[in-house]
């Protein structure tokens, strides 16, 4: 275990998990996409893109699930112009974020948090990081067993 670095987490329920396949690589069409979403009012939290291959990215991100319905309209209207477009939807997820500022400086922390997940059958959707924060999106199903797990593992 290592002591004293992760201080806190935060859990947030009832997300949605969108991912986009075989975007075109350029800008112009990402910044698109998301004023889209915004211009509906939409919350985009964690987002993850692949690096280009091909010509075509993927990008990932996580929303409300209360707002599922309204971003797969706006989404789908790209379909016309990307006719190559996927619109790959999983609800029912949780994000869970550990944090602290002694992350800033000890390797090993994201190491420990996937052994942690993984040697409690907890499957990882979707993770993104920061100098002092980590935050996993899991299956509803398993937030209590990720919370408990870190909670015992970090003394929280």
């Amino acid at each position: 275990m290592i002591e004293n670095v992760v201080t806190g987490y935060t859990v947030i329920s009832d997300v949605a998990l969108i991912t986009l396949d075989k975007i075109p690589n350029d800008i112009r069409t990402v910044s698109e996409i998301f004023s889209s979403i915004a211009k509906h009012e939409i919350n985009v939290d964690m987002i993850a893109q692949s690096p280009s291959y091909s010509g075509v990215v993927n990008i990932s991100f996580s929303i409300p699930s209360k707002d599922l319905s309204k971003a797969i309209a706006t989404l789908a209207k790209f379909k016309k112009d990307i006719p190559q477009l996927r619109l790959d939807v999983d609800s029912n997820n949780t994000k869970v974020s550990v944090f602290g500022e002694g992350m800033r400086n000890i390797p090993g922390v994201a190491a420990n948090l996937f052994t942690i997940l993984a040697s409690n059958d907890i499957d990882i959707k979707l993770v993104t990081t920061s100098e002092i924060d980590i935050s996993y999106l899991v299956s509803g199903k398993d937030e209590q067993k990720a919370i408990e797990a870190i909670t015992k593992e970090f003394k929280l």
